[in-house]
Protein backbone atom coordinates (compact mmCIF):
# COMPACT_ATOMS: atom_id res chain seq x y z
CA UNK A 1 0.00 0.00 0.00
CA UNK A 2 1.45 3.89 -1.16
CA UNK A 3 0.08 6.88 0.22
CA UNK A 4 -0.01 9.31 -3.08
CA UNK A 5 2.41 11.86 -2.91
CA UNK A 6 1.42 15.45 -2.13
CA UNK A 7 2.15 19.01 -0.83
CA UNK A 8 1.70 17.31 2.80
CA UNK A 9 4.37 16.04 4.85
CA UNK A 10 3.30 12.89 6.16
CA UNK A 11 4.67 12.70 9.83
CA UNK A 12 3.60 9.75 11.74
CA UNK A 13 1.61 6.30 10.14
CA UNK A 14 0.32 4.47 13.41
CA UNK A 15 -1.17 0.45 12.60
CA UNK A 16 -4.38 -0.15 14.62
CA UNK A 17 -6.08 -3.45 13.90
CA UNK A 18 -8.77 -1.64 11.64
CA UNK A 19 -6.58 0.32 9.69
CA UNK A 20 -3.23 2.72 9.30
CA UNK A 21 -3.57 6.51 10.84
CA UNK A 22 -1.86 8.85 9.13
CA UNK A 23 -0.70 12.46 10.67
CA UNK A 24 0.30 15.51 7.95
CA UNK A 25 1.53 18.52 8.15
CA UNK A 26 -0.06 21.11 6.25
CA UNK A 27 1.06 24.36 6.61
CA UNK A 28 1.32 24.51 10.13
CA UNK A 29 -1.98 22.40 10.35
CA UNK A 30 -2.16 18.99 11.46
CA UNK A 31 -4.25 16.62 9.13
CA UNK A 32 -5.31 13.35 10.18
CA UNK A 33 -6.19 10.30 7.24
CA UNK A 34 -6.94 6.52 7.76
CA UNK A 35 -5.83 4.15 5.11
CA UNK A 36 -7.25 0.70 5.84
CA UNK A 37 -5.66 -2.55 4.76
CA UNK A 38 -7.38 -2.94 1.42
CA UNK A 39 -5.60 0.54 0.39
CA UNK A 40 -8.97 2.73 0.53
CA UNK A 41 -7.64 6.40 2.37
CA UNK A 42 -10.12 8.99 3.85
CA UNK A 43 -9.69 11.82 5.92
CA UNK A 44 -10.83 12.07 9.20
CA UNK A 45 -11.95 15.56 10.93
CA UNK A 46 -11.01 15.97 14.40
CA UNK A 47 -13.06 18.84 14.98
CA UNK A 48 -13.66 22.20 13.72
CA UNK A 49 -10.57 24.61 14.00
CA UNK A 50 -8.43 21.86 15.41
CA UNK A 51 -4.87 20.82 14.62
CA UNK A 52 -3.92 17.17 15.16
CA UNK A 53 -0.23 17.11 16.94
CA UNK A 54 0.02 13.78 17.99
CA UNK A 55 -1.68 10.11 17.20
CA UNK A 56 -1.55 6.48 19.34
CA UNK A 57 -2.69 3.00 18.31
CA UNK A 58 -2.22 -0.38 19.38
CA UNK A 59 -2.05 -3.02 16.51
CA UNK A 60 -4.86 -5.16 18.85
CA UNK A 61 -7.73 -2.79 19.29
CA UNK A 62 -8.99 -0.70 16.38
CA UNK A 63 -9.31 3.45 16.17
CA UNK A 64 -6.95 5.96 17.63
CA UNK A 65 -5.77 8.37 20.45
CA UNK A 66 -5.90 11.92 18.96
CA UNK A 67 -4.50 15.12 20.56
CA UNK A 68 -5.99 17.91 19.16
CA UNK A 69 -4.78 21.71 19.18
CA UNK A 70 -5.70 24.96 18.25
CA UNK A 71 -5.14 28.48 17.96
CA UNK A 72 -8.04 29.31 20.33
CA UNK A 73 -8.87 26.09 22.31
CA UNK A 74 -6.56 24.03 25.07
CA UNK A 75 -5.25 20.83 23.66
CA UNK A 76 -7.36 17.42 24.34
CA UNK A 77 -7.07 13.71 24.03
CA UNK A 78 -10.25 12.36 22.10
CA UNK A 79 -10.72 9.17 20.69
CA UNK A 80 -11.40 7.77 17.00
CA UNK A 81 -14.22 5.03 16.43
CA UNK A 82 -14.23 3.76 12.84
CA UNK A 83 -17.09 2.08 13.35
CA UNK A 84 -19.13 5.50 14.05
CA UNK A 85 -16.32 7.32 12.38
CA UNK A 86 -16.93 9.98 15.12
CA UNK A 87 -13.93 11.20 17.70
CA UNK A 88 -14.95 12.33 21.28
CA UNK A 89 -13.19 13.87 23.68
CA UNK A 90 -11.56 11.76 26.61
CA UNK A 91 -11.75 13.77 29.37
CA UNK A 92 -8.33 12.93 29.82
CA UNK A 93 -6.76 16.16 29.75
CA UNK A 94 -8.64 18.60 31.41
CA UNK A 95 -10.26 22.19 29.89
CA UNK A 96 -9.08 25.31 31.16
CA UNK A 97 -11.29 27.30 33.03
CA UNK A 98 -11.45 30.08 30.27
CA UNK A 99 -13.84 31.02 28.04
CA UNK A 100 -12.42 30.85 24.20
CA UNK A 101 -15.54 30.59 22.45
CA UNK A 102 -15.65 34.16 21.28
CA UNK A 103 -12.19 33.73 19.27
CA UNK A 104 -11.71 31.81 16.19
CA UNK A 105 -8.40 31.05 13.74
CA UNK A 106 -9.02 31.36 10.01
CA UNK A 107 -6.20 30.01 7.66
CA UNK A 108 -5.66 31.90 4.52
CA UNK A 109 -2.80 31.98 1.95
CA UNK A 110 -1.31 35.46 0.96
CA UNK A 111 0.73 35.99 -2.82
CA UNK A 112 4.55 35.90 -1.90
CA UNK A 113 6.62 38.09 -4.18
CA UNK A 114 7.01 35.25 -6.66
CA UNK A 115 3.41 34.11 -6.84
CA UNK A 116 4.40 31.74 -4.39
CA UNK A 117 1.06 30.92 -1.91
CA UNK A 118 1.73 31.67 1.73
CA UNK A 119 -0.12 30.10 4.20
CA UNK A 120 -0.98 32.54 7.22
CA UNK A 121 -3.30 31.90 10.38
CA UNK A 122 -5.30 34.42 11.44
CA UNK A 123 -6.29 34.62 15.32
CA UNK A 124 -9.48 36.90 15.60
CA UNK A 125 -12.61 37.87 17.77
CA UNK A 126 -15.51 36.26 15.71
CA UNK A 127 -17.58 39.69 15.43
CA UNK A 128 -14.81 40.87 14.41
CA UNK A 129 -15.57 44.85 11.94
CA UNK A 130 -12.88 44.63 8.89
CA UNK A 131 -12.66 48.44 9.18
CA UNK A 132 -8.77 48.15 9.19
CA UNK A 133 -8.42 49.58 12.64
CA UNK A 134 -7.25 46.26 14.64
CA UNK A 135 -3.85 46.05 16.34
CA UNK A 136 -2.24 43.57 14.71
CA UNK A 137 0.48 41.03 15.39
CA UNK A 138 2.34 38.98 12.93
CA UNK A 139 5.07 36.60 13.94
CA UNK A 140 6.89 34.29 11.28
CA UNK A 141 10.77 32.46 11.95
CA UNK A 142 11.66 30.47 9.13
CA UNK A 143 14.68 28.34 9.79
CA UNK A 144 16.31 25.12 10.17
CA UNK A 145 13.02 23.71 8.68
CA UNK A 146 10.97 24.02 11.91
CA UNK A 147 7.48 24.89 11.48
CA UNK A 148 5.13 27.38 13.48
CA UNK A 149 2.27 24.40 14.38
CA UNK A 150 -0.93 25.37 15.90
CA UNK A 151 -0.64 25.67 19.85
CA UNK A 152 -2.79 28.07 22.28
CA UNK A 153 -1.19 30.58 24.54
CA UNK A 154 -3.70 32.44 27.40
CA UNK A 155 -1.70 34.74 27.48
CA UNK A 156 -2.70 35.64 24.02
CA UNK A 157 -6.34 36.36 25.12
CA UNK A 158 -5.07 40.01 26.76
CA UNK A 159 -4.25 41.03 22.98
CA UNK A 160 -7.47 39.84 21.85
CA UNK A 161 -9.65 41.11 24.66
CA UNK A 162 -8.23 44.41 23.20
CA UNK A 163 -9.95 43.85 19.79
CA UNK A 164 -6.57 42.81 18.15
CA UNK A 165 -5.46 40.13 15.73
CA UNK A 166 -2.72 37.55 16.46
CA UNK A 167 -1.25 35.89 12.42
CA UNK A 168 1.17 33.86 11.82
CA UNK A 169 3.01 33.72 8.57
CA UNK A 170 4.33 29.86 7.85
CA UNK A 171 6.96 31.17 5.73
CA UNK A 172 9.58 29.30 3.46
CA UNK A 173 12.76 28.39 5.43
CA UNK A 174 10.43 26.33 7.73
CA UNK A 175 9.15 22.99 7.44
CA UNK A 176 5.31 23.15 6.72
CA UNK A 177 5.37 21.81 3.36
CA UNK A 178 8.71 20.03 3.33
CA UNK A 179 11.99 19.54 2.33
CA UNK A 180 11.55 21.85 -0.62
CA UNK A 181 9.92 24.55 1.60
CA UNK A 182 12.75 24.76 3.72
CA UNK A 183 15.31 24.90 1.10
CA UNK A 184 13.11 27.66 -0.67
CA UNK A 185 14.51 29.80 2.58
CA UNK A 186 17.91 28.91 2.71
CA UNK A 187 20.98 30.31 2.47
CA UNK A 188 21.29 32.17 -1.18
CA UNK A 189 17.42 31.61 -1.35
CA UNK A 190 16.79 33.10 2.41
CA UNK A 191 14.86 36.35 0.46
CA UNK A 192 11.76 34.18 0.41
CA UNK A 193 11.72 33.90 3.35
CA UNK A 194 11.22 37.87 3.66
CA UNK A 195 9.28 38.33 1.18
CA UNK A 196 6.58 35.52 2.62
CA UNK A 197 6.61 37.38 5.79
CA UNK A 198 6.18 40.76 3.99
CA UNK A 199 2.97 38.99 2.06
CA UNK A 200 1.32 38.41 5.20
CA UNK A 201 1.59 42.03 5.89
CA UNK A 202 0.34 42.73 2.99
CA UNK A 203 -2.20 40.68 2.78
CA UNK A 204 -3.64 42.08 6.58
CA UNK A 205 -3.70 45.51 5.11
CA UNK A 206 -5.18 44.63 2.13
CA UNK A 207 -8.19 42.47 3.98
CA UNK A 208 -9.13 45.35 6.37
CA UNK A 209 -7.57 43.70 9.21
CA UNK A 210 -5.85 46.77 10.45
CA UNK A 211 -2.75 49.15 8.49
CA UNK A 212 0.46 50.27 8.40
CA UNK A 213 -0.35 51.85 11.52
CA UNK A 214 -1.58 49.73 13.51
CA UNK A 215 0.59 46.54 11.94
CA UNK A 216 3.39 45.18 14.08
CA UNK A 217 5.78 42.43 13.36
CA UNK A 218 7.98 39.57 15.53
CA UNK A 219 10.69 37.32 14.69
CA UNK A 220 12.95 35.74 17.46
CA UNK A 221 16.24 33.79 17.21
CA UNK A 222 17.13 32.68 13.37
CA UNK A 223 14.29 34.61 12.77
CA UNK A 224 15.58 37.95 13.62
CA UNK A 225 16.44 37.44 9.85
CA UNK A 226 13.17 37.64 9.02
CA UNK A 227 11.81 40.86 11.32
CA UNK A 228 15.27 42.63 10.80
CA UNK A 229 14.97 42.11 6.86
CA UNK A 230 11.29 43.19 6.87
CA UNK A 231 11.76 46.37 8.82
CA UNK A 232 14.80 47.11 6.72
CA UNK A 233 13.20 46.39 3.26
CA UNK A 234 9.41 47.80 4.05
CA UNK A 235 9.44 49.82 7.04
CA UNK A 236 6.38 51.68 5.69
CA UNK A 237 3.89 48.79 6.34
CA UNK A 238 5.16 48.39 10.29
CA UNK A 239 4.15 50.66 13.24
CA UNK A 240 5.95 48.40 15.55
CA UNK A 241 8.60 45.06 15.70
CA UNK A 242 9.62 42.85 18.15
CA UNK A 243 13.32 41.36 17.41
CA UNK A 244 13.43 38.61 20.34
CA UNK A 245 17.69 37.63 20.62
CA UNK A 246 17.71 38.15 17.19
CA UNK A 247 20.35 37.53 14.75
CA UNK A 248 20.80 41.00 12.82
CA UNK A 249 24.05 40.88 11.69
CA UNK A 250 24.51 37.71 9.86
CA UNK A 251 27.47 38.73 8.11
CA UNK A 252 29.27 38.68 11.70
CA UNK A 253 27.66 35.51 13.60
CA UNK A 254 29.63 32.76 12.85
CA UNK A 255 32.52 34.55 14.47
CA UNK A 256 30.40 34.39 17.41
CA UNK A 257 30.90 31.58 20.52
CA UNK A 258 27.82 29.55 18.49
CA UNK A 259 28.43 30.53 14.96
CA UNK A 260 30.36 27.69 13.37
CA UNK A 261 27.52 25.53 14.17
CA UNK A 262 25.12 27.53 12.57
CA UNK A 263 27.26 27.70 9.08
CA UNK A 264 25.78 24.63 7.93
CA UNK A 265 22.51 26.33 7.80
CA UNK A 266 23.58 30.28 6.92
CA UNK A 267 26.56 29.92 5.15
CA UNK A 268 29.87 31.32 5.81
CA UNK A 269 31.56 34.95 4.53
CA UNK A 270 34.65 32.83 3.47
CA UNK A 271 33.39 32.02 0.02
CA UNK A 272 31.69 34.23 -2.59
CA UNK A 273 28.02 32.42 -2.18
CA UNK A 274 28.16 32.09 1.48
CA UNK A 275 29.31 35.90 1.81
CA UNK A 276 26.75 36.88 -0.97
CA UNK A 277 24.23 35.15 1.11
CA UNK A 278 24.81 35.86 4.57
CA UNK A 279 25.01 39.92 3.39
CA UNK A 280 21.44 39.48 1.72
CA UNK A 281 20.06 38.81 4.77
CA UNK A 282 22.28 41.08 7.01
CA UNK A 283 19.54 43.77 8.34
CA UNK A 284 22.26 45.24 10.05
CA UNK A 285 23.99 46.21 6.78
CA UNK A 286 21.11 47.19 4.99
CA UNK A 287 19.59 49.81 7.98
CA UNK A 288 19.75 53.25 5.40
CA UNK A 289 20.10 56.77 7.39
CA UNK A 290 17.11 59.51 7.52
CA UNK A 291 14.73 56.44 6.98
CA UNK A 292 11.37 56.44 9.13
CA UNK A 293 11.45 53.13 10.81
CA UNK A 294 8.75 51.84 12.72
CA UNK A 295 9.36 52.12 16.62
CA UNK A 296 11.68 48.31 17.16
CA UNK A 297 12.12 46.46 20.52
CA UNK A 298 15.03 44.54 20.76
CA UNK A 299 15.82 42.09 23.46
CA UNK A 300 18.91 40.35 24.42
CA UNK A 301 20.21 37.98 27.40
CA UNK A 302 23.45 38.95 28.44
CA UNK A 303 23.90 34.89 28.96
CA UNK A 304 22.94 33.38 25.59
CA UNK A 305 24.77 30.96 24.45
CA UNK A 306 23.14 31.03 20.67
CA UNK A 307 22.47 34.68 19.72
CA UNK A 308 25.18 36.85 20.99
CA UNK A 309 23.80 39.94 22.25
CA UNK A 310 25.75 42.43 20.56
CA UNK A 311 23.72 41.53 17.67
CA UNK A 312 20.79 42.81 18.95
CA UNK A 313 22.78 45.60 20.84
CA UNK A 314 24.68 46.79 17.56
CA UNK A 315 21.04 46.81 15.52
CA UNK A 316 19.86 48.88 18.05
CA UNK A 317 22.15 51.20 17.91
CA UNK A 318 22.59 51.69 14.20
CA UNK A 319 18.80 52.23 13.72
CA UNK A 320 18.82 55.01 17.00
CA UNK A 321 21.64 56.78 14.81
CA UNK A 322 19.93 55.80 11.40
CA UNK A 323 15.83 56.90 11.73
CA UNK A 324 13.99 59.87 10.86
CA UNK A 325 11.19 59.00 12.64
CA UNK A 326 11.37 59.72 16.25
CA UNK A 327 9.69 56.60 17.01
CA UNK A 328 11.42 54.79 19.87
CA UNK A 329 14.48 52.18 19.22
CA UNK A 330 14.68 50.42 22.67
CA UNK A 331 17.09 47.75 23.86
CA UNK A 332 15.90 45.24 26.38
CA UNK A 333 18.65 43.52 28.23
CA UNK A 334 17.94 40.82 30.82
CA UNK A 335 21.52 40.35 33.50
CA UNK A 336 20.14 37.19 34.55
CA UNK A 337 18.94 35.41 31.05
CA UNK A 338 20.28 33.57 28.09
CA UNK A 339 17.81 32.97 24.59
CA UNK A 340 15.05 32.22 27.22
CA UNK A 341 14.36 28.72 27.51
CA UNK A 342 16.00 28.34 30.96
CA UNK A 343 13.82 31.89 32.15
CA UNK A 344 11.84 31.98 34.98
CA UNK A 345 7.92 32.10 34.49
CA UNK A 346 8.24 35.55 36.15
CA UNK A 347 10.86 36.78 33.57
CA UNK A 348 8.50 35.58 30.84
CA UNK A 349 5.74 37.60 31.73
CA UNK A 350 7.50 40.45 32.86
CA UNK A 351 8.92 40.28 29.16
CA UNK A 352 5.71 39.71 27.39
CA UNK A 353 4.07 42.31 29.53
CA UNK A 354 6.95 44.54 28.66
CA UNK A 355 6.42 43.28 24.47
CA UNK A 356 3.11 44.26 24.63
CA UNK A 357 2.88 47.29 25.95
CA UNK A 358 5.72 48.61 23.44
CA UNK A 359 3.25 47.10 21.12
CA UNK A 360 0.09 49.06 21.89
CA UNK A 361 2.00 51.95 22.45
CA UNK A 362 3.10 51.89 18.84
CA UNK A 363 -0.20 50.87 17.24
CA UNK A 364 -1.49 53.93 19.38
CA UNK A 365 -4.03 52.45 21.75
CA UNK A 366 -4.87 55.59 23.67
CA UNK A 367 -4.24 53.49 27.08
CA UNK A 368 -0.42 52.61 26.50
CA UNK A 369 0.80 56.43 25.72
CA UNK A 370 3.46 58.16 27.66
CA UNK A 371 2.04 60.35 30.07
CA UNK A 372 2.54 64.11 29.54
CA UNK A 373 4.41 65.49 32.57
CA UNK A 374 4.72 69.57 32.60
CA UNK A 375 8.37 69.70 31.07
CA UNK A 376 7.30 67.52 27.22
CA UNK A 377 4.20 70.04 27.08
Amino acid sequence: MVVPASEVVIQEADVASDAIYIRDLDGGIGRMRRLSFDGHIEPISPGEGQSVAAISTTPTEPGALVHVVSWTTAPRWLKYDPKTKVATDTGIQPPLPIDTSAYEAVEVKARSADGTMIPLSVIRAKTINLDGNHPTHLIGYGAYGISYDAYFDPVWLAWLERGGVIAFAHVRGGGEYGEEWYRAGYKLTKQHTIDDFIAGAQYLIANKYTSPQRLSGEGTSAGGILIGGAVTQRPDLFAGALIRVGVSNATRAEFTPNGPPNIAEFGTVTTPDGFKGLYAMDAYQHVKDGTAYPGVLLTAGINDPRVDPSQPAKMAARLQAATSSKKPILLRVDYDAGHGMGSTRAQHDLEFADEMSFLLWQDGDPAFQPAKTNAMK
